[in-house]
């Protein structure tokens, strides 16, 4: 956290405003992280998952293509282009609950930190509309044990699904060796 807030300080006094991006492995702590960040910036918290395909949206082919199981068209043009043109917002989230877009939108203010955070937020159609791109790393057996306590009817789809698409993506494009600073989930 220190490495991360030294550099979030040093682009606010070069840029006067810092767009931050956490991305990593599923149950890495990327939204537990990316809280604690805001919260002490007092800055603006945005999830990918606000962004997961529809339904129509959710083709074999579009699975087939590493990163774009999330709908990084709609995130760029309803958050990063008016959080880039320095205007206020707001986006319709994807509300799982009832699998389509929420009925409500989110309005994000301009604050001087913004956290974007969730998988696929560094595709490299996005990253360069953020300051500091920091990836968050965990070991497979831990990753799997945090995965099982949070969601255990859902940890068979995991490990055949999202994991699979996701290290396809890291390795496509390379996210951990791109990264400005990664960070290690501790075993808790």
């Amino acid at each position: 956290m220190e490495e991360v807030n030294k550099r979030i300080r040093q682009i606010l006094n070069e840029k006067g405003r810092c767009i931050v991006s956490i991305d990593g492995r599923c149950a890495s702590g990327k939204s537990t992280f990316g809280k604690k960040l805001a919260d002490e910036w007092q800055g603006a918290l945005i999830h990918m998952d606000d962004f997961f395909l529809r339904m129509e949206q959710r083709t074999p082919e579009r699975y087939a293509t590493p990163g774009e199981n999330v709908d990084h068209e709609r995130f760029l043009s309803e958050v990063l282009i008016p959080l880039a043109k320095g205007v206020p917002f707001s986006y319709i989230p994807f509300d799982c609950n009832v699998m389509r877009l929420s009925d409500t939108p989110i309005e994000v203010p301009q604050r001087a930190v913004t956290v974007i955070e969730g998988s696929y937020s560094q595709r490299p159609d996005l990253r360069t509309y953020y300051d500091l791109n920091v990836a968050i790393d965990i070991d497979p057996l831990t990753q799997l044990e945090r995965l099982r306590k949070r969601n255990p009817e859902k940890l068979e789809m995991f490990k055949t699904k999202w994991i699979p698409l996701e290290e396809m993506y890291f390795q496509a494009y390379q996210i951990y060796q791109q990264a400005d600073i990664i960070l290690r989930a501790d075993n808790s």
